[in-house]
């Protein structure tokens, strides 16, 4: 099953897509929604309002990566290193579920999100 969605920040937007995972589903159920974003290192993430435990939890993710992060009810996108990440690693804080990609290229990704500042707000549609 696709499940295309759309990430957007002020008036750029960002096409992604959710996998087939039951997280990535619980997450597509809930959509259209918004939430203020924090920022660690060049990870931003935002509370979801979905219960999901870890699914095929991740220690180590991808560039574009979207993931459920349990620890903190929260959703992030990974568009580069993360504080505890070594060299070019872009590792969580703890274990995540990745959920889906952002499909932009990685130019638009990072100027969809370097920019953003804590409290500012992101939303996701179908």
């Amino acid at each position: 099953m696709k499940r295309d969605l759309k990430i957007r920040v002020g008036e750029v937007e960002a096409p992604a897509c959710l996998n087939d995972s039951d997280t990535a589903g619980k997450v597509f159920d809930i959509l259209p929604f918004s939430s203020s974003v924090s920022v660690w290192g060049d990870e931003v993430y935002f509370d979801v309002p979905v219960d999901a435990g870890l699914e095929n939890g991740q220690d180590l993710v991808e560039l574009g990566d979207v993931a459920c992060w349990p620890q903190g009810k929260a959703l992030c996108i990974f568009f580069g290193r993360t504080p505890i990440g070594e060299g070019d690693e872009i590792r969580p804080i703890s274990p995540v579920t990745v959920v889906g990609r952002v499909t932009a290229d990685g130019e638009t990704l990072r100027w969809l999100l370097d920019g953003l500042k804590r409290g500012e707000t992101i939303s996701l549609t179908a």
